[in-house]
């Protein structure tokens, strides 16, 4: 992909649900494929994003270049009923996996064992009533300006169905130090902790970051891309 093309960036339509899965396991793994830590593509992609697909579209956007979807944002605007969703689908989702481990390969076994031991222990504490996010662009779409897009669309968003703050979580890791560069968004780091799942493949400290943001102090991020509803 040649950087003088056009990035796009647009609100989510149904028919982007495929695609959406599709990099979200590209990229499950710190920004690469997720297959060599999790062989189960169909598992990983229900987790992280069928409740926005699915449940709440309207809260999130795509960023796309000569018809294909390359980054995503998927936002949520509505905690309770993201909660509610959550805690019903790892219920279905723990089942699911289990019925499916002893033909997984040992180290999709390993991270399912992550998981359930120490998955609720190492991410960090979340507000509880916040809107809140997550995003992921394919390699040739990490741009500044792609980010930038994709945050503006989402908080311009909020902004005018009057929500006072946002949250995301964000992983980070030596060469990829994304708290910076939420900093710059005006964001606050809220908390960090140290996240294990990736030692027996990456040799760096890995950790999940909270970035907080307060709508009502700060104006929407003006995107440098070209954004539409």
């Amino acid at each position: 992909m040649n950087d003088d093309r056009t990035f796009t960036i647009r609100s989510y339509r149904a028919s982007d649900r495929e695609a959406v899965r599709r990099l979200c396991c590209e990229t499950g793994f710190l920004g690469e494929p997720i297959d060599p830590v999790y062989e189960d593509r169909q598992l990983f992609a229900d987790f992280l994003t069928t409740y926005y697909t699915d449940w709440e579209p309207e809260s999130s956007f795509v960023v796309e270049v000569d018809g294909g979807i390359c980054g995503y944002l998927l936002g949520s605007r509505r905690p309770l009923r993201n909660q509610l969703y959550s805690f019903w689908q790892n219920v279905s989702l723990f089942f699911k996996a289990i019925s499916r481990y002893f033909r997984y390969n040992e180290r999709s076994r390993r991270f399912v064992g992550w998981t359930l031991m120490y998955g609720w222990r190492e991410v960090p504490a979340a507000p509880r009533r916040v809107p809140h996010f997550h995003i992921n662009l394919l390699p040739e779409a990490r741009k500044m300006s792609t980010t930038r897009g994709l945050m503006s669309a989402y908080l311009s968003y909020l902004y005018r169905r009057g929500e006072k703050r946002v949250y995301g979580q964000i992983v980070t890791f030596e060469s990829r130090r994304g708290e910076k560069l939420f900093e710059r968004y005006g964001f606050k780091v809220l908390n960090r902790g140290e996240i294990t799942k990736y030692k027996a493949f990456y040799p760096e400290s890995v950790y999940l970051s909270t970035v907080i943001k307060n709508l009502e102090t700060a104006d929407p991020l003006s995107a440098y891309t070209r954004t539409r509803s």
